[in-house]
């Protein structure tokens, strides 16, 4: 690869949602943008998150000048904390951004040791041969940004997540100007957010959602229990201006619901009127058409304080005949059971349940742009090259329709993660592929990864069984002594047969094997194993996991 070209190479985030990570090197120097995670999916038992193969970077690692972070949102800062235990390098991002990153760290036990720089919207910085200017963009989260990255070839822009607001509760519209000043000065490469777009249209703003939320809070005759995405600070601020409007007051339940709720009102995101939040102690004292409960659990997470609620298992969340519940949230693909198992148990406590059923009204809008807005940013910012990115195949192929439609890009190109993309002033190529991947973090670990063996195995485990086979062997004469004992555990089959069939199996796989044989040991546990696996196979057609164990005497 010739040294003198920009060198684009997605570590994560293209060909799937979440895990977002981008790394951008000039000869010696590298930027990455976003160090994201995935949830895992329903066959990664016992696996706790998902991060991206970093190996390149770790390859590069003393190139690496810095991770950039264009907001908040577990698929573009959740994987931080497994990357800085590998790489620690200095950390930019945005207040808020950084100040979710800190508590993220300080409970992973890195924040003592990591480089936390803050940036701000229309103030640029040079890193190396870079120079940055983050460019304010509006997303149902606040304090995010897109990154215009000048470099040696010219000039290349990641939107991150964006939707065009134009009305933005914080007061912090998104910034059209800087991105026409930036299409007038010249692009050459746009990378954008592909999450909505097959969505035509335009994404509704923020404020979309009031007159519908104004009516049910008007309407509500009991206890209003209003749940969301605890990162949606619009929203939060949003129920809070409606519960005072409507007089109610407003407890605030659950972990993250408290944690986003206590930063956005440090950093002034948040500033309800005195008097307006109460303990959720109290809320047994209040009467039930005076409060509004701010509760977590918006996805069905099975220990969240709404899924606790639900089956009365609260301390303070008490749901009650006649109370409302409002999801003003979307429901996440792969969390469709979960929630409605929690709405199910809502529906038995005889609550009134309102959620994005598409009968509701409108009670939640989303935060990435529809097709007329990705239309409006490849106007505003004409670049001469174009990548897709944050989505799945399908949505990158769609993405490329949608792009190549307008008649601005020359080129417009679909890349994978892994693929690494090189650009000089007047061409963009793939040029040849990384290592990338995904790393397997274990439950209540951040930084301990599982190996693909120990995944097959508890899958393993999960359909077939277990089958332990104990035997004792003679030290001396490698003869066995007594009666294998046969332990299952998750294997239905008639287990009086089965085991006597198995003591007959290994006393002939020990017959048969020499003295020699008989006093290796592992060789003896591969020929048990073995001839088990066959005869249960055979008798049975089952196929579960057999360990035989080797007792010397």
């Amino acid at each position: 690869m010739s040294l003198e070209t920009l060198k684009i190479v997605p570590l994560g985030g293209l060909g799937e949602f979440g895990m977002n990570c981008m790394a951008v090197q000039w000869k010696d120097d590298i930027l990455v943008i976003d160090a994201g995670l995935m949830f895992p999916e329903d066959d990664m038992l016992g696996v706790n998150i998902v991060v991206p193969d970093i190996s390149f970077l770790l390859e590069n690692r003393e190139k690496v000048r810095a991770i950039l972070l264009t907001h908040g949102h577990e698929d573009h800062v959740g994987g931080l904390p497994w990357i800085l235990s590998e790489l620690n390098v200095p950390v930019y991002g945005t207040e808020f951004t950084l100040t979710l990153v800190e508590g993220k760290l300080e409970e992973h036990k890195l924040l003592d040791k990591a480089d936390l720089i803050e940036m701000l919207p229309g103030s640029s910085f040079e890193l190396g041969p870079f120079r940055i200017s983050p460019l304010r963009v509006t997303h149902s989260l606040v304090d995010c940004v897109a990154l215009a990255i000048r470099t040696p070839v010219g000039t290349i822009v990641h939107t991150g997540d964006f939707k065009i607001d134009l009305s933005s509760p914080d007061g912090h519209p998104f910034d059209l100007q800087s991105f026409a000043e930036l299409g007038k000065e010249g692009v050459l490469l746009l990378l954008q957010d592909s999450t909505n777009v097959d969505r035509p249209g335009f994404t509704p703003g923020e404020l979309a959602v009031l007159p519908r939320l104004d009516e049910i809070f008007a309407r509500t005759e009991r206890r209003l229990f209003f749940t969301c995405f605890s990162s949606s600070i619009h929203r939060i601020k949003l129920a809070m201006d409606l519960a005072h409007k409507h007089g109610r007051k407003v407890a605030l339940i659950g972990r993250s619901m408290d944690n986003a709720t206590e930063i956005a009102q440090e950093l002034g995101y948040i500033d309800p009127p005195p008097g307006l939040l109460i303990h959720s102690g109290q809320l047994k004292d209040m009467p039930p058409e005076k409060v509004c409960v701010l509760i977590s659990g918006t996805q069905g997470e099975p220990m969240s304080a709404l899924s606790r609620a639900a089956v009365d298992n609260h301390k303070h969340a008490r749901i009650e005949a006649g109370d409302t519940v409002v999801f003003s949230s979307r429901v996440i693909p792969g969390n469709e059971k979960p929630i409605y198992n929690v709405i199910d148990h809502l529906y038995r406590r005889k609550a009134r349940v309102i959620h994005d059923d598409g009968r509701s009204g409108l009670i939640h809008v989303s935060g990435h742009a529809s097709q007329e807005e990705l239309r409006l940013m490849i106007n505003l910012l004409r670049p001469k090259y174009f990548i897709p990115v944050h989505g799945d195949y399908r949505h990158l192929t769609q993405h490329i329709e949608v792009a190549t439609g307008t008649g601005i890009p020359e080129q417009a190109m679909l890349v994978e993660d892994g693929e690494v993309i090189e650009l000089t002033a007047g061409s963009m190529s793939k040029t040849g592929k990384v290592a990338t991947g995904r790393v397997l973090i274990d439950s209540g670990s951040a930084t301990e990864a599982v190996e693909e063996m120990i995944i097959r195995d508890r899958k393993h485990l999960s359909e077939g069984g277990l089958v332990l086979a104990i035997i004792t062997i003679d030290k001396m004469t490698g003869r066995q002594q007594g009666s294998p004992e046969i332990v299952t555990r998750g294997f239905a089959v008639n287990e009086q047969t089965m085991t006597a069939e198995a003591r007959q199996t290994i006393a002939r796989t020990l017959d048969e094997s020499s003295i020699e044989e008989r006093r290796d040991w592992m060789l003896i546990k591969e020929k048990v194993r073995s001839d088990l696996k066959r005869q249960i196979q055979k008798n049975t057609g089952r196929r579960p996991m057999i360990m035989p164990v080797i007792l010397e005497i």
